[in-house]
């Protein structure tokens, strides 16, 4: 049995690869009990978004900003915490971003980029830092204040969005200056509206492993996830790192937020309900398994989903929800891993075998 667990261990990718194929086979069925052809519907995905230039650029700004969102829930569960506000996090750095663009609009471009960026992730870690505060000061559990932070985000942002930037007769904002955006490549893929939030997010999927694994600093926020009491002992501040955590955890959120006004939609609308990103990128952290280039990954993937799901409907006529079948049938073999270990263990034992012949 050790020996069996040994080889799971030294092959780990190979579980959440199997429980992507096994979620696959699930949507399959389902397709299949509701009278569609699974093979017309994932070949209409998969057509959907490789299937032209602008269709792949799309994919890919989909995918971005559960990028960040995912990197923000993986960074905060890595310390020990599990951030369920980066929802309202990612509102709260959309709106500093189209703030600081519409009232600062007359400064030059290459002034007023980074500065927007920098205040959305800002405000973004500030943000999730209030939740960080009241864990460490007064050992507030953390999911029930960033679940109520994301209400009190959603009403903040359209207040200042109605107060301050109000497009006169629209539920949006002013237009942000066409100076700022932050697009890039659009002619190369027919105009979709890719932007350098993609780039930012590898680069933020760098630091976040730098970060942990190869600082001081992360050796310390990994040890107070593991043990809080144990790195107490050890003299380490365990308040001090969970604020560190959260905010650093918000400061990717407020990214995403950045990335979502400034380079695609260039206003920000009045929500009515919450967008989305941050519980999206809970699945997202729990299908890379809370490692940064697991979450990379596991955007591709949710955001190839999600984005092809719309061909599965046009091509093949098969609803879009079966998607969130096929995503949450993913997500449930992801987290019971004893099932795919299970179906798993019989090749295993023959491979073996075979080794020893």
């Amino acid at each position: 049995m050790y020996k069996l667990k040994k080889i799971f261990a030294s092959d780990s990718y190979i579980v959440p690869l199997v429980a992507i194929i096994m979620g696959l086979l699930v949507g399959a069925i389902v397709m299949l009990i509701g009278g569609y052809n699974p093979i017309t519907a994932y070949g209409a995905l998969i057509k959907h978004d490789f299937g032209s230039a602008y269709n792949f650029g799309e994919a890919i700004r989909e995918m971005t900003p559960l990028m960040l969102t995912g990197l923000s829930v993986a960074f905060a569960f890595r310390s020990g915490l599990f951030n369920i506000g980066a929802d309202g996090q990612v509102l709260i750095g959309m709106t500093a971003a189209s703030l600081i663009g519409i009232k600062f609009g007359s400064l030059p471009s290459f002034l007023l980029v980074p500065l927007a960026i920098i205040g959305a992730g800002l405000f973004g870690g500030l943000w999730a830092g209030v939740a960080g505060f009241l864990k460490a000061k007064r050992g507030i559990n953390e999911v029930i204040t960033t679940i109520m932070m994301n209400w009190i985000a959603l009403f903040l942002s359209n207040y200042l969005i109605r107060t301050f930037v109000l497009l006169k007769g629209q539920n949006r904002s002013e237009d942000i200056p066409a100076s700022m955006s932050m697009s890039f490549l659009n002619d190369l893929f027919d105009n979709a509206r890719l932007h350098w939030g993609t780039v930012l997010a590898l680069g933020c999927a760098v630091f976040f492993y730098v970060y942990l694994w190869k600082s001081k600093q992360g050796y310390e926020m990994r040890a107070v996830g593991f043990n809080p009491h144990a790195a107490e002992y050890a003299g380490m501040n365990v308040g001090r790192n969970v604020m560190k955590s959260m905010f650093i955890a918000g400061v990717f959120a407020g990214l995403a937020g950045a990335g979502e006004v400034l380079g695609v939609f260039h206003y920000q609308s009045v929500f009515a309900a919450s967008p989305g990103y941050g519980f999206d990128g809970i699945a997202v952290a729990l299908l890379g398994l809370t490692h940064p280039f697991g979450v990379i990954l596991a955007a591709i993937l949710y955001g190839s989903l999600t984005y092809g799901s719309a061909g599965m409907s046009f091509d093949a006529n098969v609803p879009p929800e079966l998607i969130r079948i096929v995503i949450g049938s993913i997500i449930f073999f992801i987290a019971a891993q004893g099932i795919v270990r299970w179906v798993l263990k019989p090749f295993y034992f023959k491979r073996k075998k075979e080794k020893v012949l």
